[in-house]
């Protein structure tokens, strides 16, 4: 009996500490595609974006506007989601091509910087970097994460 309420108080501490600050991103396998527009997401490696919910859970994207798509009609793509289940988002640096936290990163939108689906939402980890990339490819815009609407991204194509 004592035993059983140990391995029980080591399954609930495992279980525990596995929250959203642990989500960690991962790399598109060759097969992986796009849930919005059925791309095959590795042959894209500069502008993938993913979403991981707090299960454990994730889909890729081929970039920043699909992966909004996504997160603003949640309801089509993944009906078994809800936004609130989503424990992290990464999107690629355009400058650094490192995967950043898609809430924190700064956007920018209208510039002649093209993704693999046309105009993009091109993200970047410093503010600096964003507006430096605005000045330098005619961008319209800088964004958070929660300042982009579905109007925004339906802008884009």
């Amino acid at each position: 009996m004592k035993y059983s309420r140990i391995i029980m108080a080591l399954i609930m501490l495992t279980a525990s500490s596995v929250g959203a600050g642990e989500l960690k991103s991962s790399k598109p396998a060759e097969r992986d595609k796009c849930p919005v527009c059925g791309m095959f997401v590795a042959k894209y490696p500069d502008f993938v974006a993913q979403v991981i919910f707090q299960d454990g859970s994730h889909s890729f994207f081929d970039g920043v506007k699909d992966m909004m798509k996504y997160y603003f009609d949640l309801a089509k793509y993944n009906p078994a989601k809800k936004t609130s289940d989503i424990g992290a988002i990464f999107v690629t640096d355009y400058y650094t091509l490192q995967l950043i936290d898609g809430f924190q990163a700064w956007y920018v939108s209208g510039s002649d910087v093209y993704g693999p689906m046309g105009r993009e939402l091109i993200p970047f980890q410093e503010e600096a970097a964003a507006r430096e990339f605005m000045a330098d490819h005619q961008g319209k815009a800088i964004f958070k994460f929660s300042q982009i609407t579905a109007e925004v991204v339906k802008g884009l194509d």
